[in-house]
Formats: structure tokens, C-alpha cells, sequence
């Protein structure tokens, strides 16, 4: 069951603190309706690592519709293009170190 507590109890933000616990934030309210939630730092995290998935999925998605729309790169095409990328960093590297 959520916790609610309005948010002029933060005036003893400690009790409202200990009544934070993972998986279970604590929902402050202004004036009757849902203004803030105070969550855990783990909380917090796996927030940031769902989010970060999405990210990744969409990314995946991206490539895969990508593909099927243009064709896929072979073996051959992908490595020739890693290969100039990575002649094309250390080319700017010699380039900082000479300038530096």
C-alpha cells in the first residue's frame, strides 16, 4: 500500500525519511493532489538501468528496422568501415599529440 503524507510533513523530513524504504516511496501531496515522491537511492538506480534499456532496445530497434529497410552491411562492408574509423581517430591523436 503506497504511503501518503502531505508535504508540510517535511517539516520532520526525518520521520518522512524512515518511512522510505525500497520499493516503497513515500508520495507527498500540495493541496490534496500528488505533488512529489521521495524514493530510495536503490530505487533510483533501478530506474536508471530500466531506462537505460529502453534506450538500448530502441536503439536495436532502430538498426534492425534499418536493415530490413536498406539492406544489411556484410562482414566484409562492416569491418572496412571499422577499420577507416579507427585510421581516422588515430590520424586526430598524432594530430593533438603534435599540436600539444
Amino acid at each position: 500500500m503506497p504511503i501518503i503524507a502531505p508535504v508540510s510533513e517535511l517539516r520532520n523530513y526525518g520521520q518522512v525519511l524512515e518511512k522510505v524504504k525500497p520499493n516503497a516511496p513515500v508520495y507527498l501531496t500540495k493541496n490534496g493532489h500528488g505533488q512529489f515522491s521521495v524514493h530510495s537511492i536503490e530505487d533510483d538506480e533501478e530506474f536508471e538501468k530500466a531506462r537505460a534499456m529502453v534506450r538500448l532496445m530502441t536503439e536495436i530497434n532502430k538498426g534492425i528496422q534499418s536493415g530490413e529497410e536498406q539492406g544489411w552491411l556484410s562482414d566484409e562492408d562492416l569491418n572496412k568501415h571499422f577499420i577507416e574509423r579507427r585510421k581516422q581517430k588515430e590520424k586526430i591523436l598524432m594530430e593533438q599529440k603534435t599540436e600539444g
